[in-house]
């Protein structure tokens, strides 16, 4: 068990930044003791992780913005790549493929769009009296990767499991296997392509990075190694603000992002659990209820979540309370339902911040798999993200491929306000699992009244395939009550119980909260490297 002390939230008056790595809630927690807002405090934390936590994310993925302004007023920004100008199926076939290869470059088949997002966000934060200069933002992230930073626990592990399926991967070894060896935890790492790569972007701009020479380098090594992606599709790209998807449970109203996410299945899962009027948490009706609650909101996330301009439903209407009941009737909490689906794996980061001016950020930022595609462009240093792979080689599909369309994409950061008046920005990495650990931090903390470090740190559940296995069950870790496991077996629930007291199956979580009285609190998860910090 944790020690009590390690449960605690951080608090603060001024601002505060929740990360999973030390170092990237440092670079967001610099920038507000500085005066700077939520929002620019976050352009810094995304940059930083994406140096220090290279194996979770990276400048060649994908990000998701929720920005609750202090009118009440929740943005969202969209910043997510499309598949590239000759990703064609027939292109696919013709190399012999009958599925996207989940590594090399044919996997980096989207733009990386989390660059383009980190520039509108910049605009957005200017126009609640941002005047951070984008130079002293990237500076943290410049720093570390030009003067190097320890290698954490989680990356020497996952290198060591994923090296044969990267090692021969275009740039991987030269930068993520000094001397062609995984390196030990602790060990410096440096990445100084990609140290120049920011620091040109600070000098130039971050439409550079799809429109200027950043963008120009990209796109000749990504023709060179024989990825679909071309410097017209960079040229091309914009992130993009659109409404925010909402509903409303109790007294509270909730936000999480639309498609192409899978934010739906994360509001749609908290709408069907308050629906079965659970009065404890850590009760078998509380695991249970949302765990079956997950299937449904999974069954209806595989008929719906794709590209929005190709959407077969309005996905809104799902949510509607009418639905909502239908759906949620059809719950029985004495049986669990077989559950033959097949989860989508994933390696992503979610951070928040809040400052004192009312503004609330929930942003989270992946490459998909464990360092994505594996392709490190050698020009930029760039990582690219391999979420394309989510794409069907099959026209008749939900999510098939196509030039200039979204994937489907298990990120969604959340938010919420709360019956009470607080705000509460919160998240997790985790693919299949985000929307899941969202409902039990949720659940526990906004329903159940269990202090946020706690709700984060409390036993977590998984339903689905996890790295390597394909096995679709119930995961749970090992510190759930044995009773409560006899009650899971009994109604007919697959599970097993994992090794691990604190898994990294179970996610990265956090969350940040603005407090009636004005009080900032952060917490992150004890399973990552990092935690909250505030000023």
């Amino acid at each position: 068990m944790l020690a009590a002390e390690e449960y605690e939230s951080t608090h603060a008056a001024r601002g505060i930044v929740a990360a999973p790595h030390h170092l990237a809630a440092t670079a967001g927690q610099e920038v507000l003791a500085e005066g700077g807002n939520a929002i620019e405090a976050m352009i810094a934390a995304a940059a930083a992780i994406a140096v220090v936590y290279p194996h979770m994310n990276h400048v060649g993925g994908d990000g998701f913005w929720l920005i609750r302004e202090p009118s009440g007023r929740v943005r969202y920004i969209e910043a997510c790549g499309f598949a590239g100008s000759l990703a064609t199926i027939a292109r696919y076939h013709d190399l012999g493929f009958e599925t996207i290869p989940t590594r090399g470059p044919n996997a980096a088949v989207t733009v990386p769009g989390a660059v383009g997002g980190w520039g509108m966000a910049l605009d957005a934060a200017r126009g609640h009296g941002g005047r951070m200069t984008l130079r002293r933002l990237l500076e943290p992230a410049i720093r570390y990767a030009r003067e190097g930073v320890p290698v954490t626990r989680s990356q020497t592990r996952l290198t060591q499991e994923k090296k044969a399926d990267l090692e021969n991967v275009p740039g991987f070894a030269e930068v993520f296997l000094p001397g062609g060896a995984v390196p030990e935890e602790g060990t410096l790492q440096r990445q100084p392509r990609l140290a120049d790569t920011l620091d040109h972007l600070a000098a130039a701009g971050l439409a550079d990075f799809y429109r200027g020479d950043v963008g120009r380098e990209m796109a000749f090594d990504l023709e060179r190694i024989g990825s679909p992606v071309t410097r017209a599709d960079l040229e091309r790209y914009t992130a993009r603000e659109r409404p925010p998807l909402e509903m409303k449970i109790g007294g509270a109203r909730l936000f999480n992002a639309p498609p192409p996410t899978q934010g739906l299945a994360s509001l749609l899962i908290l709408g069907l659990f308050d629906q079965l009027k659970v009065a404890r948490a850590e009760t078998f009706e509380h695991i249970h209820g949302l765990v079956e609650a997950t299937k449904r909101a999974f069954l209806v996330r595989q008929q719906v979540v794709c590209d929005p301009e190709h959407l077969p439903y309005d996905p809104a209407s799902f949510l509607e309370p009418k639905a909502v009941a239908q759906r949620a009737a059809k719950i029985d909490m004495g049986r669990a339902l077989a559950w033959p689906h097949e989860a989508k794996p994933g390696d992503t980061i979610w951070m928040g911040a809040a400052d004192a001016s009312g503004l609330a950020v929930s942003y989270i930022q992946s490459i998909y798999f464990e360092f994505g595609s594996g392709c490190v462009l050698p020009s930029t240093g760039v990582l690219m993200q391999n979420r394309g792979v989510s794409f069907a080689l099959d026209r008749k599909s939900l999510n098939p491929l196509m030039p200039g369309r979204r994937p489907f994409h298990t990120l969604n950061p959340a938010l919420a306000e709360l019956a009470d008046g607080r705000i509460l920005a919160y998240g997790t990495m985790g693919g299949e699992g985000q929307p899941q650990t969202q409902a039990a931090v949720f659940t526990r903390h906004a329903m159940f009244g269990v202090p946020l470090g706690e709700a984060i740190a409390r036993p977590r559940w998984l339903l689905g395939r996890t790295w390597g296995d394909q096995e679709t069950n119930l995961k749970l870790e090992s510190r759930f009550d044995g009773n409560i496991v006899d009650r899971l077996l009994s109604v007919g629930h697959e599970l097993v119980v994992l090794p691990e007291a604190y898994s990294d199956t179970m996610g990265h979580a956090g969350g940040v909260v603005i407090h009636t009285s004005g009080q900032l609190e952060g917490a992150h998860d004890p399973r990552a490297d990092g935690g909250a910090a505030g000023v």
